[in-house]
């Protein structure tokens, strides 16, 4: 798979995880997620697997926690016909008006049956965002 198709995978998944949250359905969310996910970089927590993030997005959605989910930016890593890795950023807006914004780097697997699911994520530190920040803005110089 070349970048330019592996781009558009990624930005058509990246779709259908902010439509599916936006939409608060779960079955169609959690569809797209791994059962051998691992999330790593949540501050106080050394790794979260698929219940955890099951029971997380069961909760905020039937509590209508969250008022959009949506992910702006894409930067492609790595692709193989199976994988592709890549850097975005996810921004969550609550009902309460909060505003989260994380980059992350998430790997998107096709598994047996043919989807495309979230196997890792990773949310980047301050850090480590900046300096990507830092050299996307070096390079449109």
């Amino acid at each position: 798979m070349n970048t330019e198709q592996a781009a558009e995978l990624a930005q058509s998944f990246l779709d259908q995880m902010a439509q599916t949250a936006n939409a608060k359905d779960f079955a169609a969310h959690m569809g797209l997620i791994s059962r051998d996910v691992t999330v790593l970089g949540i501050p106080g927590f050394d790794r979260i697997g698929y219940d955890d993030w099951a029971s997380q997005c069961e909760h905020e959605f039937a509590q209508s926690i969250l008022d959009n989910v949506r992910f702006g930016g894409l930067k492609i890593l790595a692709a193989t016909d199976s994988r592709v890795m890549f850097k975005t950023t996810e921004t969550v807006t609550g009902t309460d008006g909060s505003v989260n914004a994380n980059a992350v780097e998430i790997m998107i697997v096709r598994e047996s049956d043919g989807i495309w699911r979230v196997a890792q994520e990773r949310v980047l530190n301050p850090e480590e965002a900046a300096f990507d920040r830092a050299r996307l803005d070096n390079t449109k110089k």
